[in-house]
């Protein structure tokens, strides 16, 4: 192999490996904490089971077991693992077979939590990037497989009394 051939060879590598370098970068891993029970066998479940799009956005690679991310920037964010919700006022939204509840109160960025489902999953999204209801019912079949153990209740579901009480006395 003649000298210049080598040459050649050796900056073809080094183009390569820079340009791997270079999409790599692009592409790095979104920073999550994992959550309490991320490593819990319905978490590994439902990881296993996550979407390669969610809300039209491509997954990325996370540093933590039990998450998820899509889009770049990250506009979904998921952890498995979380704590089970109890009884709440917030809001209570029903998508494909899945409670969740909502919390606004960082908008635009929401947090939709399971409701009924242990481990919980947490899901946070920016709504100036994608739709509420598109990213849950593309998360919903994943979700799901962790079985529910209850549901979302509204007052209208609590039966009126057949009589009314009259008071001691």
């Amino acid at each position: 192999m003649s000298h210049s051939s080598t040459l050649r060879s050796a900056t073809l590598t080094v183009t390569l490996l820079l340009a791997a370098v270079a999409l790599t970068g692009c592409a790095s891993a979104v920073s999550l904490e994992p959550a309490a029970d991320a490593k819990s066998t319905a978490c590994a479940d439902v990881v296993v089971r996550l979407p390669a799009t969610v809300a039209d956005q491509a997954s990325r690679e996370t540093g933590a077991q039990g998450t998820g991310a899509w889009g770049d920037p990250a506009a979904v964010l998921l952890r498995c693992g979380v704590p089970t919700p109890g009884p709440t006022t917030e809001e209570c939204v029903s998508v494909n077979g899945v409670d969740w509840i909502q919390d606004d109160s960082d908008a635009p960025r929401y947090r939709f939590t399971t409701f009924g489902r242990t481990p919980a999953v947490e899901v946070i999204l920016d709504y100036d990037e994608v739709s509420g209801s598109t990213t849950l019912a593309d998360l919903a079949s994943a979700v799901s497989v962790i079985e529910p153990t209850s549901q979302c209740t509204d007052v209208t579901d609590v039966p009126e009394p057949t009589s009314t009480p009259t008071p001691a006395g």
